[in-house]
């Protein structure tokens, strides 16, 4: 799933879909969604608000670590 299939999809669907994604599903949204807030400019509002939202299913599937899994998964990934 691409950042922009994300970004035109309904938040709340967006968000029931994130609580059944699979860890490598959950991480892949979150580094296509990092990608996506690089190359935009102006108004990234809708980007971040979608970031904050796996942030926040990352933090229920991870308590107490913060973006650690996420960042420790990002390192095994091949250059793109």
């Amino acid at each position: 799933m691409t950042a922009s299939d994300i970004l035109t999809e309904d938040v709340a669907d967006f968000a029931s879909r994130l609580e059944a994604m699979t860890e490598d599903e959950v991480f892949a949204a979150m580094r296509s969604l990092e990608l996506r807030s690089e190359e935009v400019s102006g108004d990234r509002d809708e980007i971040f608000s979608r970031i904050a939202l796996v942030e926040e299913e990352l933090e229920r599937r991870f308590p107490g670590q913060s973006l650690a899994p996420y960042r420790n998964w990002k390192k095994d990934q091949p250059l793109r």
